[in-house]
């Protein structure tokens, strides 16, 4: 659902900046899900006064069992929804032929959606991809063609670093995403989807020039589709506020200013007992005060019952522990001094814009590398661990816990100074003149004058 998120705000972003646009929003169902529905509801509730303008329809092809593992079924499940968006893109070229009144400028794609280029081309239309993440994962998804040409199989989890465009260090292979390591699990895919990307007419990412100066020059060599960073935009109104919300953030106003470690790991970050266990004794050892958003991984359904006995007594007071958090609204809360996250980059994204020092704990997707990015790359994060899955039977021992909090609540440190400076930034950034404003004002002529 998160591609869904960023979609929608983009899409706000170009209809807010450039009242000739409108937006058609086509999102495909993989699974039955609750929250997918509620997030639609709340969009047309949240944003009637786009209604005119931005329309989000979904689709459903044939639904896959929630038990089907994703990784080995994403490559059939776009190509089911070929013929659905070919015939939706039909109908919207074909209404607008009619009604005379507005010009269809293009087709945006996400990302691993490239293969429905082939839909733009048959109806002389130009195509874009939206990139979710950043631009250094654009560069290992650019680099796996040209290495599979090369070698024609998957990572080896034994091979040396790697040489990927976008980073001006060796890559361990142990930050990579696992779907490149198995054939099985996505790696074909991947291929398949990145080979594409050449034919876009642009490519659009989800970042700021100021993050990445790097890996966006090498791609700007004339010779590539060119690249539009458009982001951040941090969208603060419309957000739901529930009693839980609000028990949260009254607990927040009683701390003082920058003594609260928060710990939050997405929607599907969890951790096995043994880990749970560790991190408790971590927080307890600190002696910092704590949030953590504390979510269950199955068969447990109790996530109090996987703390160490007597630790909700011994830390009354200084901490606090929920199966959720609004997270965008406690990094807006002036006592956050530190987060403890699993680097997901929307995440990553809302934490610079606050000037919130970061510690990098990945679960899974390509949150290993964006751990790496942040920390080797950037010096904008204090290491947890880089390569650490969620599937992992390998544990954080508190006393690494403890230390590493207490790294990132120096009030003094090089991070914290560097991630206020990056803030700054990218506010800079979205402002008028700023560089994604720029180029968000670039991608909308390119479009318009196509």
């Amino acid at each position: 659902m998160r591609h869904l998120v960023s979609t929608v705000e983009f899409a706000k972003r170009l209809i807010y900046r450039d009242h000739r646009i409108r937006v058609n929003i086509l999102s495909m169902k993989w699974f039955p899900s609750a929250s997918l529905d509620a997030y639609i509801d709340s969009f047309y509730l949240f944003s009637h006064k786009l209604i005119e303008k931005l329309h989000c329809n979904l689709m459903e092809s044939n639904l896959l069992n929630p038990s089907v593992d994703p990784k080995k079924s994403f490559g059939p499940f776009i190509k089911s929804y070929i013929p659905h968006v070919r015939n939706a893109v039909r109908d919207i070229v074909l209404m607008r032929c009619v009604s005379g009144d507005t010009r269809i400028a293009g087709l945006v794609l996400d990302l691993f959606c490239s293969p429905m280029i082939d839909i733009a081309t048959d109806f002389s239309l130009p195509s874009y991809l939206f990139f979710t993440s950043n631009a250094a994962f654009f560069g290992l998804m650019w680099y796996l063609p040209t290495r599979h040409s090369l070698k024609s199989s998957e990572f080896e989890s034994l091979d040396p670093e790697h040489l990927i465009p976008g980073f001006f260090n060796p890559v361990p292979t142990c930050v990579l995403p696992l779907p490149v390591f198995s054939k099985d699990r996505g790696y074909t895919t991947y291929v398949k989807v990145a080979a594409r990307f050449k034919d876009a007419k642009g490519i659009i990412i989800n970042t700021f020039e100021e993050l990445e100066p790097y890996a966006l020059h090498c791609f700007s060599n004339g010779q590539n589709p060119p690249l539009y960073p458009v982001r951040p935009v941090i969208e603060l109104t419309g957000l739901s506020y529930s009693d839980s919300d609000d028990k949260v953030m009254k607990w927040l106003d009683d701390q003082p200013q920058a003594s609260v470690v928060f710990l939050c790991f997405g929607s599907m970050g969890s951790f096995k007992t043994p880990q749970v266990k560790e991190i408790a004794l971590g927080l307890e050892q600190s002696g910092f005060r704590f949030l953590w958003s504390l979510r269950v991984q199955p068969p447990q359904n109790d996530a109090l019952e996987m703390l160490p006995e007597g630790f909700l007594e011994r830390v009354q007071g200084r901490g606090m522990i929920c199966s959720w958090t609004p997270q965008l609204k406690v990094l807006t809360h002036k006592v956050i001094g530190g987060f403890i996250s699993h680097c997901g980059w929307n995440s990553i994204l809302e934490i610079l814009w606050f000037g919130v020092p970061i510690t990098t704990w990945p679960l899974y997707a390509e949150q290993q590398l964006n751990a790496f990015k942040m920390v080797k790359e950037l010096g904008l994060a204090v290491e947890m661990r880089l390569n650490y899955r969620k599937d992992s039977n390998k544990v954080v021992m508190a006393d690494e816990i403890e230390k590493t909090v207490g790294m990132v609540m120096d009030g003094g440190s090089e991070v914290r100074k560097k991630v206020k400076e990056m803030g700054e930034m990218a506010r800079k950034s979205v402002m008028e003149g700023g560089t994604s404003f720029n180029f968000i004002g670039k991608l909308i002529e390119d479009m318009i004058g196509n």
